[in-house]
């Protein structure tokens, strides 16, 4: 086959499953609603259910007394509320987790900390360690990064007044969303799963998911599911899929939201979502032929298989950085007319999914204009490390659930021993960015103007994430000296 046939059959064909993907989003989009919801946020009759508020920790000393003063400080029966730290931690974290429960039990509060002899099952082990041991039958989780406000669990209980709820998640909100270009790229990112997704999903019927954090679990749920599994690196949305094939339901609870910090540093960031991209890959291999053999409508199992798989679209954009530049040089294929539609319903689906959470939650213009083509941007450099966590979801180990570190109130220079190893080749990104300035010089050679504003967003993609990641490492290579 010549070669030139053989690039541009590949490209397309890339270019058509991500037009599959784009599709979707658009639907979406065409389904979403932002009207007010109010199931679970309106007061009901009888007695507040008992709730155990369970804060799981690993080495957590930059937030642990803030997250502590904040569950503190729900409006919720004191007779009603058991706060249980699950710490697992290794360092200072210890004492000041001690500290903070002293002082809450002083106040009056239940409050109580406990401690395994070993990681085993990471945070899937701690928060099945503590319901064994909790009073409540509505079991509300936070990481340790969290700062619900004081109305969280009085508006959310109240979803458990029907018995078939197993579980109801708020709305994630971002404390340090203008803190950089990147944890704006960011919080775009999530207000695109958690105003458009999950709200799409709920209101049309389809299982949706625990995000491991601000949600409520009604403990009966979780026992009847199976409990909670180490299997996967996404405890989460591993139980809210079995959970859902059991037949509970679960609500979404959008105007409830917690705030929550971003990972202010790339290396962070890159750890955070190579855990969720491959625990939802294993996911889907552990329960895809569960779900394809369930008793459930169609459509449920369509979007199933389409949210648990949906990180495959990293090795496609992979595919596409590659091959884009290549086609560049075949004016009649890049410049055809179908080539062009699947090209935009890939791009501006993406635009329209991330603006229309942007404008749900009633950001402005320029706000917009600034924001969603960062994230598109971060979306595109993340698309190398990405690939490589879905590889390893597919053909790998469980691994190691690695924690995100967090800075909370602290000065940037004190997060410094919490800093993470950036794994690969830092900065690999650059290489592509390369490949990009080439793919450029060769489309204005050729005059190929329509084609610049996409070989543009790849290229500042890449030289952005690879530039961030180059600095990260270089900091944790100083901050290693420093300590020798």
């Amino acid at each position: 086959m010549d070669l030139d046939l053989l690039i541009s059959s590949l490209y397309l064909a890339t270019l058509v499953l991500l037009g599959i993907w784009g599709a979707h989003r658009v639907w979406m989009v065409r389904c979403f609603r932002w009207e007010e919801a109010v199931e679970g946020t309106e007061p009901g009759a009888g007695e507040l259910p008992l709730v155990t508020v369970q804060l799981p920790l690993f080495n957590e000393r930059t937030v642990a007394r803030r997250l502590l003063e904040a569950v503190a400080g729900l409006d919720y029966p004191r007779e009603r509320l058991e706060i249980q730290v699950l710490d697992d931690s290794t360092d200072e974290t210890r004492g000041i987790v001690d500290d903070e429960i002293r002082a809450l039990v002083a106040r009056g509060i239940d409050a109580k900390v406990l401690r395994r002899a070993d990681r085993t099952g990471y945070k899937a082990g701690a928060l099945d360690f503590g319901m064994l041991r909790a009073r409540g039958e509505l079991l509300c989780v936070f990481d340790a990064d969290f700062l619900p406000p004081a109305d969280f669990l009085q508006r959310m209980v109240r979803a458990f007044d029907d018995p078939g709820v197993g579980m109801a998640q708020a709305r994630w909100d971002h404390a340090n969303r203008d803190e950089s270009t990147l944890t704006r790229a960011q919080a775009t990112l999530l207000d695109g799963h958690f105003v458009v997704e999950h709200k799409v999903r709920f209101d049309e019927g389809l299982f949706f998911n625990f995000n491991g954090t601000a949600g409520i679990w009604r403990r009966e749920t979780i026992r009847a599911a199976g409990g909670w599994q180490h299997d996967t690196l996404t405890e989460d949305l591993d139980l809210s899929y079995r959970a859902q094939l059991a037949g509970w339901r679960f609500v979404y609870v959008p105007l409830v939201a917690a705030p929550a910090e971003v990972p202010p540093d790339i290396a962070a960031f890159k750890s955070q979502q190579h855990r969720w991209a491959k625990g939802s890959v294993q996911v889907a291999r552990k329960l895809g032929g569960r779900i394809l053999r369930a008793p459930i409508p169609v459509r449920q199992k369509l979007e199933a298989f389409t949210h648990l798989t949906g990180n495959t679209g990293y090795p496609l954009v992979l595919a596409v950085s590659v091959l884009l530049p290549l086609s560049v040089r075949q004016h009649a294929a890049f410049m055809g007319v179908g080539h062009l539609l699947i090209f935009l319903l890939c791009t501006c689906s993406v635009i329209l999914f991330y603006d229309t959470s942007q404008r749900a939650l009633g950001r402005g213009l320029a706000q917009r204009l600034r924001d969603v083509p960062a994230a598109m941007s971060l979306g595109i450099g993340m698309c190398v490390s990405q690939t490589r966590a879905v590889l390893e979801g597919l053909f790998g180990a469980t691994g190691e659930f690695v924690r995100t570190p967090k800075r909370g109130d602290a000065p940037k220079n004190a997060a410094a021993t919490y800093l993470i190893r950036l794994h690969g080749l830092p900065g690999i990104e650059l290489a592509l960015a390369v490949w990009f300035s080439w793919g450029i010089a060769n489309a204005i050679h050729h005059r190929m103007w329509g084609s610049l504003p996409f070989l543009l967003l790849f290229l500042t993609g890449f030289a952005w994430v690879g530039t961030l990641s180059l600095t990260s490492w270089w900091r944790l290579v100083a901050s290693r000296r420093a300590r020798a």
